[in-house]
């Protein structure tokens, strides 16, 4: 049986705007994080933040706008409702847009953390303005093929558009991952914070490539706008994704700090531990943005319990204690911030 007019592209257009909306409410949730937990991040961050809401809530109400014109103001006017206007048109271009500025960020995180990874960069650079370009160009092909039957003639645009992204989102994440995997400490709890960066990298990377895959597979197989149920959100979740991948850097800072080494338990052993150190900080090169990791360390002496003292020992023990006291009280007046951070 032949799909009704509002069949063929409104449902799945529908669908994708109610996910739109549903991961446009976790945006906004993560911008207000981002806001609050890191005021001292640098301007052009905030501003970066800043224009990605701006670009996807006009996104969001462009197609807010769409879909009401369409199924409320033209209800069962079937003409209008078998082609795109120009605000269905821009859609394409947006998502494109916002996705490359993400994509763009990336890299650059990239770049910061492996100056050798020249070519990676390079890569993401040109896949991402590639993939731009296409987005564009696909909203201007709508607007010269406006029905919706007819979307297929410039499937070329949108395969490469899709295959540019989420090739580009592959190539992002195993550099990432790379250099992560690269800079494991051996160290149970520094690796375990390294191990769940890297899950998360995995996690928002491979999720657009595989979202933007599905599309293209989606528009290739089926002539009618289902592939819309999955290219209407795309925007959001590559901001999602960035969002996510930066508000984590309280989680792991919060968790390291929360995490001490396990030490010699005193009831068995009957020995005491002093900390002597405060809390050092490690943090992977560029640090307003991350990925960070933040590793409590502590350093302990061991003395034996006072029952455990041989007799004779107590005045030359209390002597090398009040030394090794003073040696350290010494240092620490010449190099007052030398512990604070590595």
């Amino acid at each position: 049986m032949a799909l009704g007019p509002a069949e063929v592209a409104h449902g799945p257009f529908l669908i994708g705007t109610l996910f739109n909306v549903l991961l446009y409410g976790v945006m906004i949730a993560q911008t207000f994080l981002y806001f609050t937990t890191f005021k001292k991040d640098r301007i052009w961050l905030k501003l970066f933040v800043a224009l990605l809401f701006c670009a996807d809530t006009i996104n969001v109400g462009f197609d807010a706008v769409y879909i009401y014109n369409s199924l409320v103001i033209h209800f069962d006017d079937i003409p209008f409702l078998a082609k795109a206007d120009w605000v269905f048109g821009t859609d394409p271009a947006m998502t494109g847009i916002i996705g490359t500025l993400v994509q763009l960020f990336f890299a650059w995180r990239v770049k910061v953390l492996n100056r050798r990874s020249i070519y990676a960069v390079i890569a993401i650079v040109l896949l991402a303005i590639c993939s731009c370009l296409c987005s564009i160009g696909t909203s201007i092909a709508i607007s010269m093929v406006p029905n919706f039957t007819e979307f297929q003639r410039f499937k070329i645009v949108v395969i490469v558009w899709l295959v540019c992204s989420a090739l580009c989102d592959v190539i992002i994440t195993f550099a990432l991952v790379w250099h992560l995997r690269r800079h494991k400490t051996g160290f149970s709890a520094t690796d375990d914070i390294v191990n769940r960066i890297i899950r998360a990298t995995v996690q928002t990377g491979l999720l657009t490539a595989i979202w933007a895959s599905v599309d293209l597979v989606v528009f290739l197989v089926n002539p009618t706008g289902l592939h819309l149920v999955f290219n209407v959100p795309l925007s959001k979740l590559y901001t999602n994704s960035l969002l996510s991948s930066m508000n984590a850097r309280g989680g792991w800072q919060a968790s390291s700090s929360n995490r001490t080494p396990s030490g010699v338990d005193s009831r068995s052993h009957q020995a005491h531990e002093y900390p002597t150190r405060g809390t050092d900080v490690v943090k992977l090169p560029g640090t307003n943005t991350g990925p960070e990791v933040f590793v409590h360390v502590e350093q302990h002496e061991m003395s034996d319990a006072p029952g455990d003292r041989k007799a004779g020992d107590s005045m030359f023990a209390d002597h090398v204690s009040a030394q090794e006291s003073d040696s350290e009280w010494a240092d620490v007046k010449k190099h007052p911030g030398r512990d604070n951070m590595v």
